[in-house]
């Protein structure tokens, strides 16, 4: 702000004895008091300005004091603040050198003192003797454009935890077994455990995607014999899977069921893995086999070496059976609810009419985020918290009053408390960011920007939307406790919304970035142009710039969308330059 200094006029002496203090008191006049800023300025809820006090040289004279007494003065009530005190003992040289002091003050602010004036008296003492000037103004107070910014809450919902996608299961089905040589699958195979596991399957007609059956064959007789046996070992439980779809009644169904054969031919590994599970024999008599299927050749050769070997009777006898089989794995579509039907079972279960167990902690989560009503959303979550100790229930309760005290202001404060409530059990859960974010929502909602602030950076780790919402948040409080290049930071990656422009915006003007504050509000009314309160904070920015176009074209638009706004204009220290203007008094006419 402009820095003014002041010259004191002396115009009348107190009639004390004495010609010292009459004499100091005369050289008074040629002072010099400078204020900055001027005008004053509040931020946060406090007023601090520096004040620099040059006295002439020989004003002060030997044992005397000469102290500047400073005020502050609004309506019929003053704020008297620190003096600065000049003592002649200090100042030695004070017959060469102008005595010089700077002072830092701070007052409390509250709104009446809006308008009001700096004022300072001069105060000549020798002993007990003392003379004073008259009071005089040396800065006006107050300019208030930090007040502007626009509180933002946001509503942050933790994961349901519940997967509304499609979800394939796979169920694998234990091997068939054929016999040495055939494809045949036996009656004895059907009706044993596995095949009353898969026939059970398919009579439950779940939604399935593939059935892949894998044909295999022992490493034994002719390569001819062995590339036919694989494929016909799929094919046989292909065959009978088709039979029982159409025994059931599958009709289109099967159809979209696809099939896919994979024959194993002249492949060691699955006798290898067989034979490293088998303990009829060493470890060393397996290495024999291991040797000859390492050491190459054809899979006959390699099968005549085997048979060579002593224990080959034993492994053909225990091992080579389980390698003639087809291996079933069904991929199968999880069975769920639709959202209509979460949708209906929750709102029976918040009615009364279906008990809790109905749906999992997990749909009922889900089911509330199927609602738009915030009514319905608060009463599902609400059941959510009874079935167990869930942060994200509590948390997700929290939210939705957050989101129910922005869409009703009047009733806010009932709203955060209950927030606040079920924030206090999920932070003792898990202080997870998501209910720092909300704390910082309930903070700002109850006016208390410091925790908000403090929450809103504790909260790091959220993601997308969360994160942006958090961040509009953020920038809000960080304005209100004066920490404006951070406001800057988070409003620069907060939610686009015209109330995070604005935000953004007067915390650039109060950074002193009026380019780029004209640009943010200029985006905010784009977005809303009824956003009077950006029109406003973009004639401060072109103010700041001694744009007078600028200042009176979106006052204009100000108060076009809030006439409310004029009477605030007209008193605004900001517009002191320009407030006797005709174009600026016709547009608050």
């Amino acid at each position: 702000m402009r820095k003014l200094v002041y010259i004191f006029v002396i115009t009348g002496l107190l009639t004390l004895g004495g010609c010292t203090l009459p004499q100091m008191v005369k050289m008074a006049k040629e002072q010099q008091l400078t204020v900055t800023p001027n005008p004053l300025e509040v931020h946060k809820d406090t007023v601090a300005f520096s004040m620099a006090a040059n006295l002439p040289v020989k004003m002060l004279k030997k044992g005397t004091t000469y102290t500047v007494n400073t005020y502050y003065k609004y309506g019929e009530q003053e704020t008297a603040l620190e003096p600065i005190v000049f003592n002649a003992n200090d100042y030695p040289n004070a017959a060469t050198e102008q005595p010089r002091i700077t002072k830092e003050f701070t007052f409390a602010y509250n709104p009446a003192m809006k308008s009001g004036v700096l004022q300072v008296e001069g105060v000549a003492a020798k002993g007990t003797k003392t003379k004073a000037t008259p009071r005089m103004d040396v800065a006006v107070g107050v300019i208030t454009t930090s007040k502007l910014v626009k509180p933002v809450a946001f509503p942050v919902y933790a994961a349901h935890g519940y997967n509304n996608q499609e979800e394939i299961i796979p169920v694998v089905i234990p091997d068939f077994i054929f016999e040495q040589g055939k494809s045949v699958l036996r009656k004895s195979e059907i009706n044993s455990e596995k095949g009353k596991k898969l026939d059970a399957f398919i009579a439950s007609k779940n939604v399935t995607k593939t059935v892949t059956i894998t044909g295999t064959h022992s490493p034994e007789g002719a390569e001819r014999i062995n590339s036919k046996l694989s494929p016909d070992r799929a094919k046989a439980i292909e065959k009978y899977y088709r039979e029982q779809m159409k025994k059931y009644d599958y009709q289109g169904k099967a159809d979209s069921i696809q099939f896919v054969l994979k024959p194993i031919v002249r492949d060691w590994t699955e006798f290898k893995n067989a034979l490293a599970n088998y303990n009829g024999i060493s470890s060393e008599e397996k290495a024999e086999y291991l040797n000859i299927i390492n050491a190459g050749g054809t899979f006959e050769d390699q099968e005549k070496q085997m048979k060579k070997l002593p224990t080959y009777k034993k492994v053909f006898k225990d091992v080579y059976p389980g390698l003639r089989t087809a291996k079933t794995e069904i991929l199968t579509v999880k069975d769920k609810k639709t959202d209509a039907e979460m949708t209906v079972l929750a709102k029976q279960i918040i009615n009364g009419q279906m008990t809790p167990d109905t749906l999992s902690f997990e749909e009922m989560m889900y089911a509330a985020t199927l609602t738009p009503s915030l009514t319905e959303k608060a009463a599902i979550y609400e059941a959510a918290t009874k079935k167990g100790t869930f942060w994200n229930a509590h948390n997700n309760l929290a939210a939705t009053f957050i989101a129910q005290a922005i869409e009703n202001p009047s009733n806010a404060a009932s709203l955060a408390e209950k927030a606040k409530a079920q924030l206090d059990i999920a932070a003792r859960l898990n202080a997870a960011p998501e209910v720092h974010a909300n704390l910082a929502s309930v903070a700002m909602l109850q006016g208390n920007p410091y925790a908000a602030f403090s929450h809103a950076s504790k909260a790091s780790g959220l993601r997308g939307d969360n994160a942006a919402g958090l961040n509009g948040v953020k920038a809000s409080a960080a304005i209100f406790i004066a920490r404006y290049s951070e406001a800057v930071s988070a409003a620069s990656s907060a939610a686009n919304t015209a109330d995070n422009l604005f935000n953004k915006g007067l915390a650039q003007v109060l950074n002193k970035d009026y380019q780029n504050a004209l640009n943010s509000f200029n985006e905010a009314t784009r977005l809303n142009s009824n956003h009077a309160l950006a029109w406003y904070g973009a004639a401060i920015a072109s103010a700041r710039q001694d744009n007078a176009d600028g200042v009176v074209s979106n006052l204009a638009n100000a108060v076009k969308a809030d006439p409310s706004l004029k009477e605030m204009a007209l008193t605004d220290l900001e517009f002191a330059k320009w407030n006797t203007t005709e174009a600026f008094r016709n547009v608050l006419k």
